[in-house]
């Protein structure tokens, strides 16, 4: 047989595109050539496929190897396809049975000796697989765990290529080898953080429960060691975990960043914090070669926090406005472009001025005017038009300190987290078969709309703050689904003029 295929992956973001590796031995000097776009990592297994293939007492022929990654205009990156190839390389030269091997998807990443390595992104790649149609593929015995999370295919983990030839009914005497597994994560046991520790701030938690249950972003502003912090880092424990399509995305999200996934999906929201000297690409994805998903993409369907956010360039906090508009991010590069789901809550945290004492009792001020409206301009209106909650966090005084421990047990993160779920459930039942499920993702004009059109004395607060250019058409549309949030909050069919004026102060801003 001088001519055979297998299949392999490509992955462009968490997308899978279905590659068809053929090979071909024609007669020549001996050559292996690899053609179809490959990138530099990809090139380099030419080196790795022969050694490995030596190694593992399986050589491939001594004529001339041709190897074509088809279609030849789709980019492929990555060592993920080494064992694709050293596959149809076997089976043109007669080794492994044809049939076998054009019925099977091939990944993983072949080391000099013959095993397999673990590789990146295993998930969405069998996902792929299955979804076009195939029955059966063939992991590195290090990725079997998690390609066993895609049901309805035939995830077969092996821990090299003579165990793959093997498995495809090649004539070879097996062989004990010790499997290449994934480093593990150092697992630190920590308490999770609960919403009862924070003492005080009534105000600002209600609005946490207000952005949880509805999907809103959040913008927080407050001097040094008002709780802003604390704050954000406890929203992610009152969402409710996540199920069905939205755990398999973030767990593929996951298995593309190289972190691991484990034995099950991801259930808990997600939290990403990056530093306030992260550059654009590390807030929303990039790279020269292989585009890496940014934090904006490891937060889907969790939180991303902005501490100090206006200390963040202005450029960085800029990109991530038509992320919050369409939920998705697609990054085009000379190599090409890839798309990220970028569906996440954002909540900023900033001083009120460059020194942090503006507005403070107990702290003088020593900024200008100038420099504080200059300090805040790095947060563009357009970015802060997007962001339904504003709160102003100012310090705790001794009663609210003395009086905390009374009301630990009244808001714990679990019994806040039965609330939110109770209002998201009566937001799906009343969103049931339209494409959206929280209101923060509602259509304003399907709000204004037929039925769900609010009486005039309900939104004639909102009406009024439109009228004097208080709030934009988007704000506008914005303040609306916060009220139906706060609705659904108090269990009420629709919003009354309280829900909607509680709602534009929440837009407007609060002081804590």
């Amino acid at each position: 047989m001088a001519l055979a295929r297998t299949f392999a992956v490509a992955l462009h973001g968490v997308r899978g595109h279905v590659v068809e590796v053929e090979a071909d031995i024609s007669a020549g000097l001996p050559a292996f050539v690899l053609i179809g776009l490959p990138d530099t990592a990809l090139g380099e297994s030419r080196k790795r496929v022969g050694a490995a293939a030596v190694n593992a007492g399986c050589p491939l022929t001594q004529k001339k190897l041709t190897i074509n990654l088809s279609p030849a205009a789709l980019p492929k990156q990555g060592s993920g396809f080494d064992l694709a190839i050293a596959i149809a390389a076997l089976s043109a030269a007669g080794t492994v049975p044809p049939d076998s091997a054009a019925g099977a998807v091939h990944l993983g990443e072949l080391g000099l000796d013959g095993r397999l390595r673990p590789v990146s992104g295993i998930l969405p790649a069998v996902l792929a697989a299955r979804d076009a149609g195939f029955a059966r593929v063939f992991v590195p015995a290090g990725n079997a765990e998690e390609a066993s999370l895609v049901e309805g295919i035939d995830v077969l983990g092996v821990t090299g290529l003579r165990a793959a030839a093997i498995a495809h009914g090649a004539e070879l005497d097996p062989v004990e080898e010790e499997p290449v597994l994934p480093p593990q994560p150092e697992v630190r046991e920590a308490a999770e953080p609960d919403m009862a520790d924070v003492a005080g701030n009534d105000e600002a938690i209600a609005a946490l429960l207000a952005a949880a249950a509805g999907g809103h972003h959040l913008s927080m502003v407050g001097p040094p060691g008002s709780g802003k912090t604390m704050l954000a880092r406890r929203l992610p424990t009152i969402l409710p975990d996540l199920a069905g399509p939205e755990a398999v995305e973030a767990t593929c999200i996951r298995s593309l960043t190289g972190a691991g996934v484990g034995k099950d999906l991801v259930r808990r929201p997600p939290f990403e914090a990056p530093h306030h000297t992260a550059s654009a690409a590390a807030l929303v994805g990039g790279g020269t070669g292989r585009i890496a998903p940014g934090a904006i993409v490891r937060a889907t369907h969790g939180v991303l926090f902005l501490d100090e956010a206006a200390e963040f360039p202005p450029s960085v906090l800029d990109a991530l406005r038509q992320p919050l508009e369409n939920g998705s991010i697609t990054i085009h590069r000379a190599s090409g472009a890839a798309s990220f789901p970028a569906r996440f809550q954002l909540v900023l945290a900033s001083n009120p001025c460059p020194c942090g004492h503006y507005g403070s009792a107990d702290e003088e001020c020593t900024c200008s005017p100038m420099s504080r409206r200059r300090y805040f301009a790095r947060m563009s209106g357009p970015l802060l038009d997007r962001v339904d909650i504003r709160l102003t966090v100012r310090r705790l005084g001794v009663a609210a300190v003395r009086s905390a421990d009374h009301q630990r047990s009244d808001r714990t993160s679990e019994l806040l987290r039965a609330r939110v779920e109770t209002a998201r459930a009566v937001a799906a039942e009343r969103l049931r078969g339209t494409e959206w499920s929280r209101n923060a993702d509602v259509s304003g004009s399907w709000l204004r709309a037929g039925e769900r059109r609010l009486g005039s004395r309900a939104i004639a607060p909102l009406d009024r703050a439109l009228e004097r250019g208080a709030i934009t058409m988007r704000g506008y549309d914005r303040t609306l689904r916060l009220a139906w949030t706060l609705a659904d909050l108090d269990q009420a069919p629709s919003p009354d003029v309280d829900h909607v004026g509680r709602a534009l102060f929440l837009r407007r801003g609060i002081a804590s």
